[in-house]
């Protein structure tokens, strides 16, 4: 135990990818986001609390690549189940408090989302991080985290509009791995597999609260979330099932996502 602490504080504290905000001029308007905020997550962000208050029906349109982020990871299967994670999150979060629509249907407010960057995961690095965690957690008292070498990262824009097409929220945001809460997964996209789902589910704090989100998200778990994350049919099945209990196990192990996800459809790159 003496021996193992000091290695893990030593890892914490320098275990973690950078990744910086990035304007990519796809949102309606740039000019309604606040100072950049956080430390984990950098965002920066705008919500119009008061017009979000009587919305029921939301739209999610597919989250499209950036050319930026595109270029980085050449598997089009890889672009599109980061794509379909990000948007399935934020489907199951916000049908907690909202009705949600088909994409090209009438709705209150349609999200947009573009991820704008993506740093690759060394699969390499991946595979002996999982090998070195999952070892000394059977040897010593203390699991060593994860390596801090070829940790992945993600940056993704959104913005809400209403019918009329006027920005109602809106989010830049990036945020990289760190050593203690992100699995080592061999996959060029591991990190931002699991990232994608972070960042749904900040701005659809945002917008089911009408503000920016500030520190952890203490709240329970509704049912019908529960029941997605383990794996069960979600209230609305529009970017399919979570791969639930089987998923977090091959996580753990440092199996590729791919594994356990069923093939979405190919995400549009710009």
């Amino acid at each position: 135990m003496s021996l193992a602490l000091p290695l893990v504080l030593t890892v914490a504290a320098v275990g973690c990818s950078s990744v910086p905000l990035k304007e990519s001029g796809t949102l309606s308007t740039y000019s309604n986001l606040g100072a950049p905020k956080g430390k984990l997550s950098k965002s920066r962000a705008f919500v119009d609390g008061l017009t979000l208050a009587p919305i029921k029906t939301v739209a999610i349109e597919p989250t499209r690549f950036g050319f930026a982020a595109a270029s980085r990871i050449k598997s089009p299967a890889d672009r599109a189940m980061v794509a379909n994670a990000l948007d399935r999150a934020l489907c199951i979060s916000l049908s907690d408090r909202y009705q949600m629509v088909a994409a090209g249907e009438s709705a209150d407010l349609t999200i947009r989302s573009m991820i704008t960057d993506i740093v690759p995961t060394n699969k390499t690095m991946a595979g002996v991080s999982t090998v070195v965690t999952v070892g000394t957690g059977f040897a010593l008292p203390v699991g060593v985290p994860r390596l801090p070498v070829g940790l992945g990262g993600l940056a993704v824009e959104a913005e809400a509009v209403d019918k009329s097409g006027a920005q109602r929220a809106a989010m830049v945001w990036a945020r990289g791995a760190n050593s203690l809460q992100n699995n080592p997964r061999v996959s060029e996209v591991g990190d931002a597999y699991g990232l994608a789902s972070k960042f749904s589910s900040e701005f659809s704090r945002m917008l089911i609260a009408g503000k920016e989100p500030k520190g952890l998200d203490l709240s329970l778990p509704s049912r019908q979330r529960m029941k997605s994350w383990l794996g069960g049919k979600p209230k609305y099945l529009a970017f399919g099932r979570e791969p639930g209990l089987v998923g977090a196990v091959a996580a753990k192990y440092g199996a590729p996502p791919q594994w356990t996800e069923k093939k979405p459809k190919a995400a549009v790159a710009y």
